[in-house]
């Protein structure tokens, strides 16, 4: 299999969306990396590093037929439960900010996270597949993912990351309801699982002072408030064609995690609502393109196919629409990568690699479909 029969609408968007997470980073990164590593560019190695890396993951998984994902989905399931149980044991995780979601490997880290989103889709996607019926048609078949989805959230939430968790069980549930499941059981845990979010945000004090913070930011500018105050002043500044790429204020230490979650903020900023808009832009096109692939293997009758671009789509735009409702005050503010842009080598890694697996089903519908036996859990 070579790259010249990848689709290439979907391979261009995705590359121009990894051109502007280099140009984004590289401009929010500078004076950061100067003043803590003495190298004004020592985040912009770091990030063309990780594109390599994740653009060769990215061909690796390409060169994947998407009847090895159905068969395995088990086991990268299992995989992603082992690191997320080895990120909170004391010693092995790295903690950070308060927070554990990393584990050391060498001058590079793992965060587990973002392995489990793709893994959860995976698994999914075949067992929507396989099960079509039971989750159809039975409480049983209907509960057994939710469990599953379940002992990920904890796991997570004791890491704890609320936002993950949000995107985990949102593409869960999205995909479940796409298979056609009965509107009764869905409602009915939708709204417990619901209540839960609600109970766990009331559970801890720093996430009720988010909420707050988002709603009257003003209201506390130097404390609660003050990452998502900088980061509407950095909206403002940019105004309708921005102040000009390295122009950039608020990147000078006044907006907390400029080259990290609020990138989008700072690339707003310098290229105001005109280059915010293309970014935007950019992400419907390829979360559209993704559909379009779905669609076309749903009326092909290659269900798991279908399946996993769905639940591609459903984590690229969960993610691109929370990273930036939060950037500009839609949302509470909650750490999650932004999709090929964010600085990041695990977020850039899975995002190559699940924009391959929808390069490689867009290959496939271009084949007849192989005749294999599937296997019933």
């Amino acid at each position: 299999m070579r790259w010249p029969s990848l689709d290439p609408l979907l391979a261009l968007l995705g590359l121009a969306l990894l051109v502007v997470g280099l140009v984004a980073i590289s401009s929010a990164s500078i004076e950061y990396a100067e003043f803590n590593y003495n190298s004004p560019w020592f985040h912009t190695k770091r990030h063309l590093m990780y594109i390599a890396i994740a653009v060769t993951a990215g061909f690796v998984v390409y060169q994947v037929p998407s009847s090895i994902w159905l068969k395995t989905g088990w086991a990268w399931l299992f995989a992603a439960l082992i690191l997320l149980i080895l990120v909170l044991l004391p010693g092995v995780g790295k903690d950070v900010n308060g927070s554990q979601r990393w584990l050391p490997l060498g001058p590079f880290t793992l965060q587990p996270s973002e392995f489990a989103k793709m893994a959860m889709v995976v698994y999914l996607a075949g067992y929507l597949d396989r099960q079509a019926d039971a989750v159809r048609n039975s409480w049983q078949g209907f509960m057994l993912p939710v469990v599953v989805v379940a002992c990920f959230a904890l796991l997570l939430m004791v890491e704890p990351d609320f936002g993950a968790t949000v995107i985990v069980a949102a593409t869960a549930f999205g995909l479940m309801f796409l298979a056609g499941v009965r509107l009764m059981y869905f409602i009915v845990v939708l709204g417990l699982s619901v209540a839960g979010l609600v109970a766990l945000i009331f559970s801890a004090p720093y996430r009720v002072q988010r909420l707050t913070a988002y709603t009257d930011p003003w209201a506390d500018p130097f404390g609660s408030g003050f990452q998502l105050v900088q980061s509407l002043i950095a909206f403002g500044r940019g105004e309708w064609l921005g102040v000009g790429l390295g122009n950039s204020v608020q990147k000078l230490f006044y907006l907390p995690e400029a080259h990290t979650d609020f990138v989008f903020s700072i690339w707003a900023e310098e290229t105001g609502f005109l280059g915010a808009s293309v970014v935007i832009l950019l992400y419907a096109a390829l979360i559209g393109r993704i559909l379009w692939v779905g669609r076309k293997a749903s009326l092909a009758s290659r269900d798991f196919s279908a399946y996993i671009c769905y639940g591609v789509a459903l984590v690229f735009s969960g993610q691109a629409f929370v990273n930036m409702g939060v950037s500009s005050g839609l949302l509470p503010t909650k750490g999650l990568t932004l999709p090929f842009i964010s600085y990041g080598g695990t977020s850039l890694i899975v995002c190559c690699s699940m924009l391959a697996m929808v390069l490689r089903i867009q290959q496939e519908l271009r084949q007849p479909q192989p005749k294999s036996a599937r296997r019933v859990l």
